[in-house]
């Protein structure tokens, strides 16, 4: 039909026509209530009306401006932005007629009395041929009332601007504000039970089945792959039930008053079948309508009330593919099975594990990890596009896990019970993501497959370059996993998370005299990475916890001020000089790991004044480190002091200087990354930013001392590198995830230098 220029309206009143004023979940609501599915009633907040509201209130532009520069393969800096984004369209005072159409809308709706309704995010470019945006905006369930649905709509519009929004929209080149949104408002299914269903074999593209999953209660639970469904097929031919597969639930999303909670289910139920056969075939009856109506193979999410089944949404199913047989491993390349789930993605791949227990450990995960976890979210997206091979606890094969595994074409499992306990961090795995199996270790010899990893170690066949290529680490655990990779050694051996590890602030080892305590523990994790690293230099930073971080360690609160503003405040060189014991627990720790491991250096963070470095150099010549001539003394340069007075630092005397571009950054902008107000102007690539940057490194060249660079900035911006490589900087020290990459991007801009003769 023609696009309708309303601000609200009608299911009745659109259908796939309208896609760029009602989005694809709105507009296919539309086409359904003309097809007479069973659908629940509804209306939709169009594209229009989000588009007026963003431009007349201004934060259009401002989140324009917001976004600009923004590097989406940054995660703090696409978080920061992101929440910024988020808060101009919350902030926006809708406009009073369209206020008063919603809310007449909804009551129309309700039949004149406050409705529980679903709000629903249909982006005007979602579920194109080539893409899905599965999980990127928000939907709300139980909403009730005009405040909360007034509430709900601008969450909804805001939900556009998430992270993990932004980034697939800079991945598929959309641009932000072609891609618009629409909301759907719809009538709540209180459901018995829910679930998807796909009329294609979402694993293996067999176009001879339908596929259908089920659990009870609401159907957040199944995409979340918070509980396991059930797994049904049906033959399409025949309509004959092949496939039954029962699965456990322990819990159920229920609305209980104005809330949705999750509510155990008896056990005595808990290995209940979740629907009839009888509505098996008319699920997969339906199924087929949709798709003989749309001549596309559908993803379709349905929900059963007093036995009735409703469709809440159907879509294409965008990672549909030539059927193809799966890949299976040779009898002579059979491994010992680890673990068992369901298959997900059919592919096999093999590669170390790496364990994620919530979103803060998404860092850990480099190119050719094994990523397990309990269940994923769009927030793990980033990190998944980096891993050969997904395992989840939980889930299903129409879970968040299995449809991102499928669309980037790498291998998973999904419901792998006992998965994190069975599966073990740096652990050798092949996943056989057609079969939902974990074996131990890797085949040999995989023909064009990931299979082919073996045990990894510092060949001769790395690449070399004249600039060092160190890494930046805090976690023991990582150690010897990074130190087989291609990497001349740790750059930022980071004491935060050791100190963290120890859980109990250093003072109150030294009340409670307990000292050797405390150097034994910190000497612990030290060793861990000399050991790992052999000959390679390990240049640890001194203990820069600000007061506010160690108030977190148990007793803290006894020895730590409260600070207006702690990052600069009672940090770094300061602290030690000011009250050294803590510092002297950290050098003796340094002394007993350098007995065996001489490859331990140290570096001092956060220096105010050549004076203070004088003093806090006194403290470790006392300890007699520099009776070891092979023992080196750095300091971090990231104050603007440091680049305006680096001869007066240089000539107390340090081996070289590291640029914390972090901290740098902050200060010569006058800005907070952790504040979401002005995170927006936090940007290493600031022309100010680069003179100091230049500046350091060539000062340190004169004076023959090393420069080196450990802050975000070096992991983020390539063209940062083949900067700070042509100014003559010694050494990068990057995250683990961009070695290879840094390494080539570094001898590129070696090549281009030798070219020009320099």
């Amino acid at each position: 039909m023609a696009e309708i220029m309303q601000d609200i309206v009608w299911f009745s009143e659109v259908d796939k026509n309208d896609v760029q004023l009602v989005g694809g979940k709105g507009a296919n609501l539309g086409e359904m209530y003309h097809a007479k599915i069973p659908i629940p009633n509804g209306f939709i907040v169009t594209s229009q009306a989000y588009f007026n509201a963003v431009t007349s209130s201004g934060a259009a532009d401002r989140i324009k401006a917001i976004l600009y520069n923004l590097d989406p393969d940054n995660p703090l800096q696409l978080e920061e932005k992101a929440k910024a984004c988020q808060k101009e369209i919350l902030e926006i005072d809708l406009d009073p007629k369209l206020e008063k159409v919603l809310f007449d809308y909804y009551k129309k709706l309700g039949n004149g009395k406050d409705t529980y309704v679903a709000v629903r995010s249909s982006a005007t470019a979602e579920d194109l041929p080539d893409a899905s945006f599965a999980g990127q905006q928000s939907t709300f369930l139980n909403v009730l009332g005009t405040r909360d649905l007034k509430k709900s709509l601008l969450d909804a519009w805001a939900s556009l601007f998430e992270a993990r929004a932004i980034f697939y929209r800079r991945q598929k080149n959309y641009d932000d504000f072609k891609v618009k949104i629409a909301i759907p408002v719809q009538k709540m299914v209180q459901s018995e039970s829910s679930g998807v269903m796909f009329t294609v074999d979402p694993v293996t593209s067999n176009k001879k089945i339908v596929v259908i999953e089920a659990i009870f209660g609401l159907g957040e639970l199944i995409v979340q792959g918070e509980e396991t469904p059930d797994h049904y097929e049906v033959d399409k031919k025949s309509l004959e039930i092949t496939t039954k597969k029962i699965n456990s639930q322990k819990n159920q999303l229920v609305k209980t008053k104005s809330k949705n909670v999750l509510l155990k289910i008896a056990e005595s139920h808990s290995k209940d079948q979740k629907i009839t056969d009888e509505q098996i075939i008319s699920l997969a009856k339906i199924g087929l309508s949709l798709e003989k109506h749309y001549f596309f193979p559908q993803d379709i999410e349905w929900a059963t009330e007093d036995g009735e089944i409703f469709i809440v949404q159907t879509r294409p199913v965008t990672t549909i593919k030539k059927e193809q047989k799966p890949q299976k491993l040779k009898e002579s390349e059979k491994l010992k099975i680890l673990a068992e789930g369901s298959p997900a993605s059919p592919v096999i791949a093999s590669g170390r594990v790496v364990i994620v227990k919530n979103v803060s450990e998404l860092g850990k995960v480099t190119k050719g990890s094994v990523l397990v976890t309990e269940m994923t979210n769009p927030d793990f997206v980033p990190a998944m596009k980096k891993a050969v091979a997904i395992v989840t606890e939980r889930g299903g094969r129409t879970s968040h896990a299995a449809i991102v595994s499928r669309e980037l074409g790498i291998a998973s499992a999904v419901g792998v019970e006992g998965a994190l306990k069975k599966l073990k961090e740096g652990m050798v795995v092949t996943v056989d993501g057609a079969k939902g199996l974990i074996y131990e270790g890797s085949p040999v010899k995989q023909k064009g497959q990931e299979t082919t990893l073996k045990k990894e170690s510092r060949d001769a066949n790395f690449k070399k370059t004249a600039t060092h290529l160190y890494v930046n680490l805090a976690e023991p655990d990582q150690a010897a996993i990074v130190a087989a990779k291609n990497v001349d050694g740790v750059g930022l051996l980071r004491a935060e998370f050791l100190l963290a590890k120890i859980g109990t602030h250093p003072k109150e080892y030294i009340k409670q005299k307990k000292e050797k305590e405390f150097i034994e523990e910190l000497s612990k994790g030290l060793a861990m990475f000399g050991k790992a690293f052999g000959k390679r230099p390990v240049i640890y930073r001194a203990s820069d916890l600000k007061s506010n971080e160690y108030r977190d360690l148990k007793g803290g609160d006894k020895y730590e001020p409260n600070e207006p503003n702690p990052l600069m405040g009672y940090r770094g060189a300061y602290r030690y000089v000011k009250d050294p014991d803590i510092f002297k627990m950290e050098l003796q720790s340094l002394i007993e790991v350098r007995k065996n491991y001489k490859n331990i250096h140290l570096m001092i963070p956060f220096v105010r004044t050549p004076q203070e470095l004088k003093a806090v150099r006194a403290l470790v010549e006392e300890k007699g480190l520099f009776d070891d001539k092979t023992f080196k003394f750095y300091m971090m340069a990231e104050l603007p002091t440091n680049v305006i007075s680096l001869e007066d630092f240089i000539k107390v005397g340090v081996d070289g200087v590291s640029i914390g571009t972090n901290d740098l950054t902050m200060l010569v902008l006058g800005t907070d990354r952790d504040n979401e107000e002005v995170a927006a102007e936090y940007f290493e690539m600031n022309p100010s930013v680069l003179w100091c940057l230049e500046r350091i490194v060539k000062t340190a060249g004169k004076f023959n001392v090393t420069s080196s660079i450990c802050g975000e900035a070096a992991s983020t911006y390539p063209d940062l590198t083949e900067k700070l490589v042509s100014w003559g900087v010694t050494s990068i020290s990057v995250n683990q995830d961009v070695l290879d990459s840094t390494r080539e991007i570094i001898a590129a801009a070696e090549k281009k230098l030798l070219a020009k003769g320099n």
